[in-house]
């Protein structure tokens, strides 16, 4: 962007929004120039730090008048790059709209700002009795959970981010400010514009308000540690419970070489072997019954050891070794980046991408682990690479398209959770097709300038319009 612009676009920036509402400041641009992931960090020009619905609509209008890149963001916990403006242009930050607006309880939803976080809502709804139930890890803005359709450890019972979304409050790349849902349970009217919205990345329009779906907080809560000899063994044995209609809440695998880590990051003395972390929700005396048939399931399927906690403490001691894990790596080598990867396959294909993951690790001679949501199909590998070594970074690299082209030639996503962004836009034509053309129709026809978050997730060619 010439200099001559940008001073134009802040002043038409401070018409709207107090003069603490925009930076040029480095140190800001730098922080939103990067999320997570291990991608390249690119500054935007200007940040801005909007309050209210009707200033983001004029920053649109701006954009749209400047024809200048906007790109949404939420608090950088993304994994492949969909924050980094690629082409600079301005960044809005909501973390200044981060009200819980309004709590219906007896609807079990809630209304709220993009940038509240997931710990601060269910810290609101704990009130109610209620709470939020996608938890990907990353205590992440709900804004951007919607972006890319996040979801996570609880996604196998309650379903993830698109599921829980009634109604979203978007303004689109001219401004104009919609509403793609209500309240109601269900619907017949219209196209489904919240499928379309959750998961866009911020290439269609930007959330201002959210009305989301929540649950009442279970009356008994019981988390289990299964060991198995194979990771096969692990994965049939989540088959035969969810066959057998257990409510399972929660069931992770995490690998041998994942445990060893965990051990000597949290100072346990866990089995080093293919192991699930598993949690059931429910009353008492069901899920008594429960799991006991739980035990009698994983036996079956050549389970060494099953350990139980109840406790609050005690589960969240368990669940912490999960939670934990990537620190585990990042703190077990030192200088290194984390890379992690994020497919999904169906549940039948799970135990031989997983193990065809672990022999390309191996052969590829890449530090790493490797952790799934097994309930769903989906697993990610944590790789730790120098970023300074092309040989370590070019490795990493390899695998993660090893296992994407797996995936996908066996029925599967490039991504169950993390998204498109910049990583995974590349494998967009295989896996989609011909419904590609008509998801760069729909960009095409509601960002016709390419302004939403260019170069993420769907490319379009930019409309030439009269100045």
């Amino acid at each position: 962007m010439a200099i001559d612009n940008q001073e134009k676009i802040l002043e038409s920036l401070k018409e709207h929004l107090k003069l603490e509402q925009i930076s040029i400041n480095e140190t800001v641009k730098e922080l939103h120039g990067k999320d997570e992931s291990y991608h390249k960090m690119e500054l935007p020009d200007i940040v801005v730090f909007p309050e209210t619905k009707e200033q983001v609509s004029e920053i649109m209008k701006i954009s749209t008048h400047y024809q200048i890149p906007v790109i949404p963001f939420g608090l950088g916990s993304s994994l492949e790059g969909h924050v980094i403006p690629q082409n600079g242009g301005i960044t809005i930050d909501f973390s200044l709209m981060n009200k819980v607006l309004e709590v219906f309880e007896e609807d079990f939803l809630v209304t709220v700002q993009p940038g509240v976080t997931r710990t601060q809502l269910n810290k609101e709804l704990k009130k109610y009795g209620l709470f939020f139930t996608v938890d990907p890890g990353a205590d992440a803005t709900l804004g951007g959970m919607a972006a890319t359709n996040a979801s996570g450890t609880t996604s196998v019972k309650y379903g993830v981010m698109r599921d829980q979304v009634r109604d979203l409050e978007v303004v689109l790349a001219d401004g104009t400010l919609i509403h793609t849902g209500n309240k109601a349970a269900k619907s017949s009217s219209g196209l489904h514009l919240n499928g379309l919205f959750v998961g866009s990345e911020g290439t269609l329009g930007c959330f201002t308000e959210m009305t989301l779906r929540v649950y009442g907080i279970p009356e008994f809560i019981t988390a289990a540690r299964a060991s198995f000899p194979t990771v096969k063994d692990a994965v049939e044995a989540v088959v035969s419970i969810l066959q057998a209609g257990i409510p399972i809440a929660r069931v992770e695998l995490v690998d041998e070489q994942s445990m060893k880590q965990v051990n000597k990051y949290n100072d346990t003395v866990y089995t080093e072997g293919p192991t699930l972390f598993m949690e059931f929700h429910g009353n008492e005396a069901g899920l008594r019954q429960d799991v006991e048939f739980m035990q009698e399931i994983v036996q079956g399927h050549a389970c060494e050891e099953v350990a139980f906690e109840s406790d609050t403490a005690a589960r969240n001691r368990l669940w912490e070794a999960r939670h934990t894990l990537a620190y585990a790596y990042i703190h077990g080598y030192p200088g290194k980046k984390m890379m992690v990867t994020d497919v999904c396959l169906p549940i039948s294909e799970l135990a031989g991408a997983v193990n065809h993951a672990r022999e390309n690790l191996m052969a590829l001679g890449l530090p790493g682990g490797i952790v799934g949501h097994v309930g769903d199909g989906n697993f990610h590998a944590l790789i730790m690479m120098d970023m300074n070594n092309p040989e370590e970074v070019a490795k990493a690299q390899e695998f993660n398209e090893r296992i994407v082209i797996y995936a996908l030639e066996r029925g599967g996503t490039c991504t169950g959770e993390h998204g498109v962004g910049i990583g995974k836009k590349k494998y967009q034509q295989q896996e989609h097709g011909a419904a590609l053309d008509v998801m760069e129709k729909i960009k095409a026809a509601l960002d016709p300038n390419n302004l939403l978050n260019p170069g993420k997730n769907i490319n379009v060619d930019k409309k030439e319009t009269p100045q």
